[in-house]
């Protein structure tokens, strides 16, 4: 079942995407459930929105895929996830523009599959993560790369606002071992590959992250990215796709006054 989160008529929904409609939700389905209003609204009628916004965090896993892991100059992923933050103010939704700032002059796009956590998780352990996850959905761990390198730790390189798009609905019965992901730029291929590439899956992320802090309804896990990342500048145009879930695209700006 897929998703979204929308406005239509200055009014914020939330609907289940069944074929060219959303109908729409009576409330927030991680929290009210599925039960809808009997409306209907065109997908095209719509403006698609972030469709889970964290109320508590946006969590990171670095350097998840081998391939990866070689092209940023490392031998070896580690032996445990390594997780960073991002705050909840980076997140933006589809069609939301990427916001270059002017303190990097190096801001890389990294296409990811992204865990919508469900419910209160703590101490999860990996056979029962599928319990605390709602759905998944696509994203862009946008990142400046001078920073990241400049900074002895990633926050001001992650962390900047628009620096977390994601979107466009959240697949709720996604199956992680059959998805593929694609990202372009202005329409040519930078990153391609299966999702089972990850050296640490979905379980482990869940249970590891829920090891170190609570995890909360709407937190966004975000699980590494693959080879092929690079610089986008004002004017590109990023798509990331993932098999069986959506195209998440957004344009680029310049830093704004």
């Amino acid at each position: 079942m897929k998703i979204a989160r929308f406005s239509s008529s200055g009014s914020i929904h939330f609907g289940i995407v069944d074929g060219e409609d959303l109908v729409v939700l009576g409330g927030d389905p991680m929290f009210q459930g599925f039960d809808t209003t009997g409306e209907r609204i065109p997908l095209a009628q719509a403006t698609l929105l972030a469709p889970s916004i964290p109320r508590s965090k946006v969590v990171g896993v670095g350097k998840n895929y081998v391939d990866h892991v070689q092209e940023m100059g490392g031998d070896a992923p580690p032996t445990e996830p390594l997780l960073f933050l991002k705050p909840n103010t980076s997140v933006v939704g589809p069609g939301d523009t990427i916001v270059l700032p002017r303190q990097s002059q190096q801001v890389d796009f990294e296409g990811e599959l992204a865990i919508v956590i469900g419910s209160i998780a703590k101490n999860v352990s990996a056979d029962r993560a599928a319990e605390v996850i709602f759905g998944y959905t696509v994203a862009n761990d946008v990142t400046a790369r001078d920073l990241q390198r400049s900074d002895p730790q990633w926050t001001r390189a992650k962390g900047f606002d628009t620096f977390c798009p994601v979107g466009p609905f959240v697949e709720t019965d996604f199956d992680v071992s059959d998805g593929t992901i694609t990202t372009t730029v202005n329409g040519e291929v930078k990153q391609s590959g299966p999702l089972t590439d990850m050296v640490h899956g979905v379980a482990e992320i869940v249970a590891y992250a829920s090891s170190v802090f609570t995890l909360l309804p709407g937190d966004i896990i975000l699980t590494g990215t693959p080879a092929g990342v690079g610089q986008i500048v004002a004017g590109d145009v990023v798509d990331v796709s993932i098999s069986g879930i959506g195209t998440l695209s957004n344009p680029v700006s310049g830093p704004r006054s």
